[in-house]
């Protein structure tokens, strides 16, 4: 059974909708002022954008997250963010 099939029946806790499908999506890991985005797939609700992470979903991120952290991943970066700074 594909452990995406449960949304046929789901209804969102954030506003009841009962439109949830499986969407590639960006989770945000913040490491000190940067911002690295994890691709994944997961259910989210089209209605509101809550998303909801299985188990096996959550133990990636988490292990993605360490292996940031101490540097067994290397980032790639895609852009830059800057800061306008007005008067002063």
């Amino acid at each position: 059974m594909d452990r995406f099939q449960e949304a046929e029946i789901m209804r969102c806790v954030v506003c009841n909708s009962d439109n949830i499908q499986k969407k590639k999506v960006h989770e945000e890991i913040y490491l000190d002022n940067d911002i690295i985005l994890v691709p994944v797939e997961t259910l989210v609700c089209l209605s509101c954008g809550e998303r909801y992470y299985d188990r096996r979903t959550m133990k990636y991120l988490e292990e993605i997250e360490k292996r940031i952290k101490s540097n067994e991943i290397a980032l790639e970066p895609v852009g830059q963010v800057k800061i306008a700074t007005i008067g002063g």
